[in-house]
């Protein structure tokens, strides 16, 4: 999705209200949560009378207006983050109340348009009503009619098992603390390991992504929290890999898979979703394998049973989130982080030899560009559907000297979570789902039982067998396995039946045409911007589908990332791609393009043209490509690799020292593509070298806000490691949609990123304020944090609140009344309720002695026979009410129904309560009121 972000709103901005808000976790909906149609959008309230689709809420005035959407159902957790848009326009990224269903955004003053499109998206895909209905409507086009032919077998297979007995066990040692979580993190894992394998054996740590933390057991109760309340057992996350597991044991690699429930169940508020938790929380392990590794005899028992570990050779492997954290590992492991932020501070006894990635996140696009890596894309994915772990590769280019190989390989029909035998049904021992849906159960591509869809099984082999083919290039060296991940085009038998499609970056590449400022295009073809709201700038719109490529970060246009578009109607004109210097082919064996054609599109061939500086020309040949299997819920614009040989440029003299242009010729008949890149290739990998690079992290600074007077802050940037380096600055305007962005030289010990913040005092209370800024490396750097900013902290008292009877004894028919009254206004919404209690003096107000529209309004549909208020629902009934921002009064009613039977006094009783500066509740006056017969 292309979309815009709005600098002001981010997620620790959320933390006053949304995440310490006790809301209780029952049917009934948080205040605020919707009715379908209805809107409480007050007179004279900047956001103004805006209609609101089923599921959303807009409460509050000015600075303290709040957007909540409320899912009709628990929205499952999962490793993409929850986003609220408006348009195209990121509004920010909300954070989830306790009931699991409802998440709430302080909209800090922004003003929301009349016909404003509102939508509610993980990872690019639509969670709200509006969007389910539209996925519902849609009929996706079939697949390609005739499928392409199966890939030729790669030689080496290594899914293949080794010849080592395997032994596994369990360790758990003494929790540890980690910056930034307020609880304990568990240090549990599970070890599988050869049994008599000589010497030390290579070393594969896995970390599992981020899903539901407790269960239980018999219930289909699933919380995300942590530790685990009493009745409820952890989900046994670490042990969904055995497969993999137990093939590369065999192979004779120590394998290890850590639980990580305690980061999950504590991330929702960190700046960047706990990604530095979890990297903290596996060189904690590593450092703990080094120590049993000098001294065997200290080891827990599972660790002795297996062979020695040599932590000189270790492969991490990654799920989701846990793609994220263990990117954060190898890059903290070269470059070290601020000791203020990281959980780990010991020396690095360890060297990670590549990454494997499966449906990443990559939340800061920092890919660590020195440590090969296999990024796994699930075409099915239901969580990250955007594929954003995609920029592990694309985020790779240019940043170092280029020599680790990036892979990505596409893997049709797999979702996000069946990699994991514990987030697979069937398999599980908690709830799990299919993270897949297509609404109406009907999807060409991805529902169960299509041709293409993997079952669980199938999928599992796929992940098992492009782990130890990782872990066999670029830990054990073995180049024969290298072109199942380099876009060679080679299938692993042992994968089954799954279409497994790769391309790559690095390794024996050297950079030809990268699209950008250095690059022109004329012809049938022009320049497009990966991300960009501009439908005329924009290589794809959302309408027309999802690329990998195009995954949106933290702001729309983002300069500096490009790619050719083209577009014909027949054969017709080239596409002519110049750099403004010379590049050098020399050395190659062939040009290596990435071009994306349109999902299910079949035959379509560009004639492929160099010329030298010099002028000379040489037609290489043609290449030819067929879509993706795709629907309009897949991200299948993606890039296949396409090498054409040098062969007919050398002969025709060209000089390949010095090439200046690349043409691409459609043929046939109409048709699309678009141009990645374009490189140098030869087979081999080369020993992947760090570089010396330059680090920068952004850190927070959180300030009171004062009473009075303009103070001015910095944004806190630490900048470390060696040399020089450009990463691209960014910087929100507050008030406005508005980013700035350019170009930044760094070295350490020196400021050469300066953000001043202007910081407003007063006297009302409100909510935090946050000015953010944020980078991404460009040439001879690394990004850790890449995000942070200055944070006015609120330091003023909430306001008491008093709450007084209006009619607290009516005929029936009238209203029974309670006046809520501040001590004084405040700049954010004031929230509290009254807990309706049953009555034992007499007879109670019943669920149809109330105004039925009124009943419905609050409670949704509400069934025959009459109840008493008080159990209306289950879990408690409770009258919410709110104080909107810059008043100090509101009242809190219930209409009652004049219904000509004649009936005794009926009563209504209840206990208020607020909440104080800290979210905590705080318990009011009684309320009682009595409703007269008026026969």
């Amino acid at each position: 999705m292309i979309r815009v972000t709005r600098g002001m709103t981010t997620a620790a901005a959320l933390l006053a209200l949304a995440a310490a808000s006790p809301w209780p976790a029952s049917a009934q909906p948080s205040p605020g949560s919707p009715r379908a149609g209805s809107s409480t959008a007050s007179p004279g309230d900047r956001l103004g009378p805006l209609p609101l689709p089923e599921g959303w809420q807009v409460t509050g005035d000015g600075a303290g207006g709040q957007l909540v959407w409320t899912s009709p159902e628990r929205v499952p957790a999962g490793d993409a983050r929850i986003e609220f848009h408006a348009g195209e326009r990121l509004l920010g990224r909300p954070l989830p109340r306790p009931d699991g269903r409802s998440f709430a955004l302080p909209l800090g003053g922004v003003r929301l348009e009349e016909g404003t499109e509102l939508r509610v998206t993980a990872g690019g895909r639509r969670l709200d009503a509006a969007g389910r209905a539209d996925a519902a409507r849609e009929r996706p086009p079939a697949p390609a009619a005739v499928p392409e032919a199966p890939l030729h077998a790669n030689p080496v297979d290594p899914g293949v098992p080794g010849p080592y007995r395997t032994v596994s066990g369990e360790y758990a040692l003494d929790s540890v603390r980690l910056p930034g979580l307020p609880r304990p993190v568990e240090m549990r894992a599970t070890v599988v390991g050869p049994a008599g394998a000589p010497g030390k054996r290579p070393v594969a740590l896995f970390l599992h992504g981020r899903h539901d933390t407790c269960y239980t057991p018999g219930t289909e109760d699933l919380r995300i929290t942590w530790p685990c309340p009493a009745g409820t057992r952890p989900i046994p996350s670490e042990q969904g890999y055995l497969r993999a597991q137990r093939l590369l044991a065999s192979q004779g690699y120590v394998t290890v898979s850590v639980a990580a429930n305690g980061v999950n169940g504590q991330d929702d508020d960190l700046e960047d979703a706990g990604a530095q938790a979890r990297s903290s929380l596996v060189r904690l392990h590593l450092a703990r394998w080094a120590d049993w590794s000098a001294q065997r005899a200290s080891a827990p028992a599972a660790v002795r049973r297996t062979a020695p570990a040599d932590l000189s050779r270790v492969l991490l492997v990654g799920h989701s989130r846990g793609g994220e954290g263990v990117n954060r590992a190898a890059l903290d492991s070269l470059n070290p982080p601020p000791a203020a932020q990281d959980g780990y501070r010991g020396p690095v006894r360890w060297k990670i030899r590549g990454n494997v990635l499966i449906g990443p996140t990559l939340f800061g696009q920092n890919p660590a560009p020195d440590v090969p890596s296999t990024t796994i894309l699930p075409g099915c994915d239901g969580d990250v559907s955007d594929l954003q772990g995609q920029i592990y590769a694309d985020g790779t280019r240019g940043v170092s000297r280029g020599t680790a190989l990036h892979s990505a390989a596409y893997v049709v029909g797999a979702n996000h979570n069946f990699f994991n035998s514990e987030w697979t049904p069937g398999q599980a021992k908690a709830p799990a789902i299919d993270d897949f849906s297509s609404d109406d159960g009907i999807d060409p591509v991805c529902s169960p039982g299509t041709a293409t869809r993997l079952t669980a099984t199938q999928q599992q082999a796929v992940g098992a067998t492009y782990i130890a083919a990782s872990a066999r290039l670029f830990v054990g060296g073995d180049d024969a396995v290298r072109p199942l991940l380099d876009g060679t085009g080679r299938r692993a038998p042992s994968a089954g039946p799954a279409r497994v499609l790769t391309h790559a970056v690095g390794a024996h590449r050297t950079p030809a045409f990268l699209p950008g400022p250095s690059v022109t295009v004329s012809g049938g073809g022009q320049p497009c911007a990966q991300v960009d709201p501009e439908a005329a700038r924009a290589c794809l719109s959302p309408e027309e589908g999802w690329s990998p490529h195009f995954a949106f970060w933290e702001t729309s246009p983002e300069p500096g990332r490009d790619a050719v578009a083209m577009k014909w109607s027949g054969a017709g004109s080239p596409v002519a791609v110049r750099s403004a210097r010379p590049v050098s082919l020399a050395g190659a064996e062939s040009l290596a393009l990435r071009v994306i054609v349109p999902p299910n599109s079949t035959g379509t061939e560009l004639g492929v043209t160099v010329a030298d500086a010099s002028g000379r020309r040489a037609t290489l040949g043609r290449v030819r490509v067929d879509g993706l299997p795709g629907s309009p819920r897949t991200a299948a614009y993606w890039s296949r690799e396409l090498r054409v040989p040098l062969a007919a440029a050398a002969r025709a003299g060209l000089d390949l020292k010095r090439i200046g242009a690349l043409e691409l010729a459609p043929r046939g008949g109409a048709g699309r593509a678009w141009l990645m890149d374009a490189w140098g290739w030869r087979p081999g990998t080369p020993a992947a070298s760090p570089a010396p690079l330059t680090r920068v992290d952004v850190g927070r600074l959180a300030v009171a806000e004062g009473d009075s007077g303009v103070r001015t802050y910095r944004v806190p940037v630490t900048v470390s490691g060696r040399g020089s380096g450009q990463v691209r600055l960014f910087v929100p305007v507050p008030g406005t949609d508005e980013v700035t962005s350019r170009t930044v030289t760094v070295r350490p010990g020196r400021h050469d990123i300066d953000v001043s913040v202007e910081v407003r005092g007063n006297t009302r209370y409100g909510y935090d304020v946050t000015h953010d800024a944020f980078v991404k490396a460009v040439r001879g750097a690394v990004v850790g944090a890449h995000r942070g900013g200055v944070t006015a902290r609120n330091d003023d008292a909430m306001p008491a609140v008093r709450l007084t009877p209006v009619a607290d004894d009516v005929t029936e028919g009238s209203a029974l009344g309670w006046r809520v009254t501040l001590s004084e206004p405040a700049d954010i919404e004031i929230s509290g309720g009254i807990l309706l209690e049953p009555v034992t003096d007499g007879p109670e107000l019943s669920t149809t002695d109330v105004d039925r529209a009124w009943l419905e309004a609050q409670f949704g549909e509400v069934s025959q026979p009459a109840r008493p208020l008080s159990a209306t629902l289950e879990g408690g009934t409770r009258l919410w009410f709110s104080v909107p921002a810059g008043r100090t009064t509101t009242e809190v009613t219930v209409p009652t129904a004049r219904d000509g039977v004649v009936e005794p006094t009926e009563f209504l009783r209840g206990s208020s309560y607020t909440y104080d500066g800290s979210w905590e509740p705080v318990p009011g006056p009684k309320v009682a009121g009595r409703v007269r017969d008026a026969a």
